[in-house]
């Protein structure tokens, strides 16, 4: 799911220009759906056809990415690029030839840039689709027992590297910075802050269908496809269906039974469900178990 198709269910984010400027004075930040403003046109429609088309290129990624930050203003972006065998980017070349594009246009627009390169093996967090991402995101920010630990892990990482690129704290010093702020209470409560000046704040919706996929047999997981997964998860209706995706229950390393649910499909009609059972039924090694 895009950050808006998740954002949006919990709080409003298609604000116009005077909303905007109003929650930015009162809270120093806002959780906006470009769209709405009109940050970035020409993106928008060629999203559209990538997403049918289930397409990505380096030059349009770099060209989406970028173009927004550069028509909000931004100043200062850091940039992940997840690099994994299943991963949008399945190699330290690609990565390295990745980071040098985003370098290039960033220079002529003068934007301050740190690429930040992480490991894309896997899914971070358990939800793929709207809704299920933003409960992971909640269960992080209230510091919820069992929020995912590799979701606290890597936004401490990426929030540490914006307050060290902008200079708000020394080099070294931006996790424990972060971590302070996540611990204390008080970027839950700037978050909440945000969705009430935003229009409040929702619960995520939940889909009417669940269903889970099990171990066929023992073993220890081996590996995980990220490009079938997130298949799976627009097969069951994410993210046009806000409460539609997969919650995944395993990660590279555990141990199985035979049965053991690996992931929770999550759907909002007998037909959708119907239609992903097909496709992880002939794609039995989405997770692949070794003995």
């Amino acid at each position: 799911a895009g950050t808006a198709d998740t954002m949006e269910t919990l709080t409003r984010v298609d604000l116009n220009r005077n909303e905007l400027r109003r929650v930015i004075e009162k809270e120093g930040g806002c959780f906006i759906w470009g769209d709405a403003v009109d940050f970035s046109p020409a993106d928008t429609a060629i999203i559209r056809v990538e997403r049918a088309l289930n397409f990505d290129s380096a030059g349009s990624m770099v060209a989406s990415v970028l173009s927004k930050k550069i028509a909000a203003g931004a100043t200062h972006v850091v940039i992940d690029i997840p690099v994994g065998p299943t991963a949008k980017i399945r190699n330290r070349g690609q990565a390295r030839e990745l980071a040098d594009l985003f370098r290039t246009v960033a220079l002529t627009f003068d934007l301050k840039l740190r690429i930040e390169v992480t490991d894309g093996s896997q899914p971070i967090g358990r939800g793929i689709g709207p809704a299920l991402e933003a409960r992971d995101v909640r269960a992080v920010l209230s510091r919820s027992p069992d929020a995912p630990q590799d979701l606290r892990d890597k936004s401490l990482s990426l929030a540490g590297a914006v307050l060290e690129l902008t200079g708000k704290v020394p080099e070294g010093e931006g996790i424990a910075r972060a971590a302070e702020t996540l611990d204390s209470g008080r970027a839950w409560e700037k978050f909440l802050a945000i969705c009430k000046a935003q229009g409040g704040i929702f619960d995520p919706p939940v889909a009417k269908y669940q269903r889970p996929v099990n171990a066929t047999r023992s073993g220890r997981v081996a590996a995980i496809d990220n490009h079938r997964l997130a298949r799976v998860a627009k097969l069951a209706g994410a993210p046009d269906d806000k409460a539609a995706g997969l919650d995944l229950h395993v990660r590279i390393g555990d141990t199985v039974r035979q049965g053991t649910p690996l992931y929770t499909l999550h759907t909002e009609s007998i037909g959708e469900l119907s239609y992903v059972l097909d496709y992880v039924k002939s794609n039995p090694d989405i997770i692949e178990l070794t003995r």
